[in-house]
């Protein structure tokens, strides 16, 4: 009885002490973690001047208002956890857990294998003497990571008739604290539902399913799906596995299957999942013919087309799912039909293309030879265009007479022998010069000969009656003006003509 009396005066005394000067308790203002994490919770004692005595360290878990202790250290009894946090946390320092009176500054204790249960409010309560209770408080925010998978609504899809829309696909993030966004990445058309369910223990489960019309253009689709959560993303992705009935389609008429035509067939081509198992021919209004052959899905009909090959052929292919049918209209020529120029378009281009450069080449060559052709008066033209420095040298002044025995000199005279008069018809005589200037005699024109004729020199013909009333046949020319007067009067000049 004696130690309960004293026991209660000395915690009189501590709670109507006087409080100390500078004591606090440091705590962080929030910590967060993720389930199964581990997390600390600090806990600091910064004592004044004078220092008091800390008697005592609780840790509380506040919940709805309500305090539970979750750990104790004391100097005298040591550290104790309470039941339901007794494996899951202990203090930090070595020294608090060896109850030594002087460490209890530091009263750190650390969460290991967090459970959603632990998010609470939790109070660090420092009991002081003669300073009296110091606390201060941190709130921790436990996290779930989500379960995230993505499923087919079906192992098999089933595109029927009449069609209609259905789930296909299936994203879900379960048990996430907090929930989850969830978004589809696919060129498939189609829309997407969403749903929340909140779970017993604080989290929530979202689930999305993806609806499409069932067709055989959405069979092997791939549709993704993007979780979102906090900062971390989650991508998973499917293979739509879609049956449907046969899509059936009948090739090798070519629309020119002729009289005795050799090696013709029909192929039944059919679109299916699963594959077709059995193929079927018949052909309206009749039967088959007695030349064909049947292999899997191809008709061959031996030996050549007949009339008896017209009409129109049905082939009915049939999967687990049903049967469809498709035809093709086959008619008999007589002759063949005329086909169009090699390789379609492409060849008639390729005509078009040769064609025109052959004209190019030929309108090249004519070109080049109408230049080759220029007559030669352009030519003159040109050279009366030149500048004085470039012009040819005018030929001499004619004279006449005795004039022109000085004016010549012993190059521009051609002596001639005349023995007899025929051998004056034989000796051909040249020009002295040839006038490259404009004459009045002479017609020049800038306009190009339309006849594209080649220009024809003419020369003025010889007087040989001259020379045969000569007094002096035999006798030899030793001047230029004995040769002009043998020659007689008509000047010997070169004329064109075009």
């Amino acid at each position: 009885m004696a130690m309960l009396a004293t026991f209660w005066i000395v915690l009189l005394v501590a709670l109507n002490a006087p409080a100390g000067n500078g004591q606090s308790v440091q705590t962080d203002p929030s910590k967060s973690g993720f389930v199964g994490d581990t997390v600390e919770l600090k806990c600091l004692f910064i004592n004044g001047k004078p220092p008091v005595k800390i008697s005592q360290v609780t840790w509380q878990k506040l919940i709805n208002g309500t305090k539970q202790n979750v750990a104790i250290a004391n100097p005298a009894l040591g550290v104790s956890v309470l039941t339901p946090f007794k494996d899951r946390v202990s203090f930090k320092h070595p020294a608090v857990r060896q109850r030594t009176p002087s460490s209890l500054e530091d009263t750190t204790i650390v969460f290991s294998s967090l459970r959603l249960s632990d998010e609470a409010a939790y109070i660090c309560e420092y009991t002081t003497f003669p300073a009296g209770n110091r606390e201060n408080m941190v709130n921790l925010t436990v996290f779930a990571r989500p379960v995230t998978k993505m499923t087919l609504t079906s192992p098999t899809i089933v595109a029927r008739t009449p069609k209609r829309k259905m789930p296909v696909a299936t994203c879900m993030s379960a048990n996430g604290k907090p929930p989850s966004v969830i978004k589809w990445d696919t060129t498939l058309k189609g829309e997407a539902t969403f749903q929340e369910t909140r779970n017993p223990n604080g989290t929530v489960t979202v689930r999305s399913n993806y609806i499409v019309l069932p067709s055989r253009e959405t069979h092997r689709q791939k549709l993704t799906c993007i979780v979102t959560y906090r900062s971390e993303r989650f991508t998973d992705s499917v293979i739509l596995n879609v049956q449907y009935e046969p899509e059936v389609k009948i090739e090798g008429f070519d629309g020119n299957w002729y009289l005795n035509r050799p090696n013709v067939q029909l192929t039944c081509n059919a679109d299916a999942n699963p594959p077709v198992t059995v193929y079927q021919w018949k052909l309206l209004n009749g039967s088959l013919p007695n030349n064909i052959e049947i292999k899997n899905n191809t008709l061959f009909f031996k030996g050549p087309v007949t009339y008896e090959l017209g009409g129109t052929y049905v082939c009915e292919a049939t999967n687990s799912i049903g049967t469809r049918s498709g035809l093709v209209e086959v008619n008999v020529t007589e002759k063949p039909m005329a086909q169009g120029p090699p390789g379609g378009i492409f060849g008639i281009l390729g005509v078009v293309v040769v064609a025109g450069l052959i004209v190019g080449v030929v309108a090249t060559i004519c070109m080049v030879y109408r230049r080759g052709q220029k007559p030669r008066t352009e030519t003159d033209n040109d050279l009366t265009d030149l500048p004085p420095a470039h012009k040819p040298a005018p030929p001499p002044p004619k004279k006449k007479g005795s004039d022109m025995k000085g004016g010549l000199t012993s190059d521009e005279i051609q002596v001639v022998h005349l023995d007899k008069e025929d051998e004056i018809q034989k000796i051909p005589l040249q020009p002295p010069y040839y006038d490259m200037a404009q004459s009045e005699s002479t017609a020049f024109t800038d306009k190009p000969n339309s006849g594209h004729k080649d220009c024809d020199v003419q020369y003025a013909e010889l007087d040989t009656a001259a020379l045969a009333s000569s007094p002096s046949p035999r006798s030899s020319v030793q001047t230029a003006g004995d040769l002009v007067e043998t020659l007689g009067t008509k000047s010997y000049r070169p004329q064109l003509t075009l």
